[in-house]
């Protein structure tokens, strides 16, 4: 396959961090890329590099052989380099045909033929074997549908290279095969595709070769079939897999040893016209409940109403045995309860204030703003949490915006730790992460739990939920259907058939 883009020696440094340095990248026709690392490895930094959102500092970039150097997405997309990224950046009321031409509608005598819109964008459908009516909005199809529609408006600006930064962190299992067909579509093609994901699994599905970055160098490039998947992790985080090895040897948290004794957390009848129906839940000290179910199944709806984000319109919240009117968050922070959402750029982080305005935040409002903290006691908060959730880098008035998702994420845990909860809720805190960062926030909720803290946590990966739960409540098209004991009895495929609602 011909060499498309060429990236060597690749520098870059913001102030006090060396981002890049000296990274050579190879991108081939017809060819789907894998870009992996951990967070903070470079791999954003690398990609915005080349589409012109940051200048370089060293290297060179060449396009089908010749030096390029973009001041700006839209000179790399006129050049034929698109991205498509995790968020899907279209406009929902708007319908699909306007989504995919906006920016390039055909025009007649000054006016935009309606028509033509339709019919080019129906041709570019069509030829990707999606079936959506182009004339229907936007905000009709799902999350799944939206993303591959940003994709083909990518591939009708430009096909010849597509960055696929995240593209399955929202979609389910049968939404992931969609995606890929239509990839391997484009492939063969002949697009090179870059796509960077932390999910392992789906790199080894669908990828031709992987490029490996960490701290902002180059560990190396390798064919799919000639790197290992545990190979691959290692050389992602440096080291052995000590930290999760030793997270596996303990196995399923004991549910004999859990001294259960008045529930700390009890949901009896709880329920929301239109979001969920009516359940019943109990929580104990030291207890990891997981929520385990499909995308839309209910999990955050049950959430959101444990911690008063959403008011329940039916049943009774008992927080140590005394009924709570659920007003609002204010109250369950009152109670000790915390929650960390699982839409870290629009419920969670302030994205303008620093890693330290964000950490202190909830402790803050908890206090009231006419009681505000002294900067020698923020410090002392702040760098304990830094040190402890190992957020890089350790410097708390650095942007938030400014860190790699696995370290915002880390960010937001702090900002709730901090109040020391008795409750902590946590909506999908290992989406979008790398296998470093998740394996160390899966050992932190076991920790907390073997000190006494009850946690909600809520997880699309069964996996994950089975490894860390005491119980496991299982949800259903905005029902709770099973609460099953995490015993020997029960695993991926037992809670599977539950989710789907017949037999293992």
């Amino acid at each position: 396959m011909d060499e498309i883009l060429t990236m060597r020696g690749i520098g870059k440094r913001f102030p006090g961090v060396v981002a890049l340095d000296g990274v050579d990248f190879t991108l081939r026709a017809g060819e789907v890329h894998a870009l992996l690392g951990e967070n903070g490895a470079g791999k954003s930094t690398l990609i915005k590099l080349l589409t012109g959102v940051y200048d370089i500092d060293a290297g060179e970039i060449r396009l089908d052989g010749v030096p390029v150097r973009f001041t700006g997405p839209g000179q790399a997309q006129a050049a034929g380099i698109s991205t498509v990224y995790q968020e899907v950046n279209l406009c929902p009321n708007l319908s699909v045909a306007e989504n995919i031409m906006i920016g390039r509608e055909p025009r007649r005598f000054g006016k935009i033929s309606w028509s033509k819109v339709r019919q080019h964008a129906g041709a570019l459908v069509a030829r990707l074997d999606l079936s959506v009516d182009v004339t229907a909005p936007l905000s009709s199809y799902s999350i799944a549908v939206q993303q591959m529609i940003a994709i083909a408006r990518a591939v009708d600006v430009s096909a010849k290279v597509l960055i696929l930064d995240e593209p399955t962190s929202s979609l389910d299992a049968s939404e992931v095969q969609q995606l890929f067909a239509l990839m391997r579509r484009l492939r063969d093609d002949g697009v090179a595709i870059v796509f960077v994901s932390h999910f392992l699994d789906q790199v080894y599905e669908i990828a031709d070769r992987i490029t490996v970055l960490r701290n902002g160098g180059l560990v190396g490039e390798w064919a799919v079939a000639d790197l290992p998947q545990l190979a691959l992790v290692e050389k992602m985080i440096g080291k052995e897999l000590s930290a999760l090895e030793r997270l596996e040897e303990q196995g399923r948290p004991s549910v004999a040893a859990l001294e259960r004794g008045a529930p700390l957390v009890a949901a009896d009848g709880v329920g929301r016209a239109g979001s969920i129906t009516p359940f019943d839940l109990t929580i104990h000290k030291g207890e990891v409940v997981g929520l385990a179910g499909l995308l839309g199944s209910g999990r955050t709806e049950v959430a959101r109403l444990l911690f008063g984000a959403d008011r329940a319109d039916s049943g009774t919240i008992q927080i140590d045995g005394k009924p709570v009117a659920m007003r609002g968050p204010g109250t369950a922070m009152t109670h000790g309860m915390a929650f960390c959402s699982e839409n870290r750029r629009t419920e969670g982080l302030v994205e303008e204030l620093t890693v330290r305005e964000n950490i202190i935040l909830a402790l803050q409002a908890r206090r009231g703003w006419s009681r505000p903290l002294s900067r020698r006691r923020q410090d002392e908060l702040v760098s304990k949490y830094i040190k402890a959730l190992d957020i890089r880098p350790a410097d708390p008035d650095r942007p938030v915006r400014n860190l790699s998702g696995g370290n915002q994420q880390k960010v937001l845990l702090a900002r709730w730790l901090i109040t020391e909860p008795r409750l902590l809720i946590i909506d999908e805190p290992t989406r979008g992460i790398d296998v470093g960062a998740k394996t160390e926030i899966q050992k932190l909720v076991a920790e907390l739990s073997d000190g006494g803290m009850a946690v909600l946590f809520i997880s699309a990966e069964l996996e994950e939920v089975l490894r860390l739960s005491h119980k496991i409540a299982v949800l259903r098209e905005r029902r709770l259907v099973e609460v099953l004991e995490n015993d020997d009895a029960v695993d991926q495929d037992r809670i599977m058939a539950t989710i789907a609602g017949g037999n293992p």
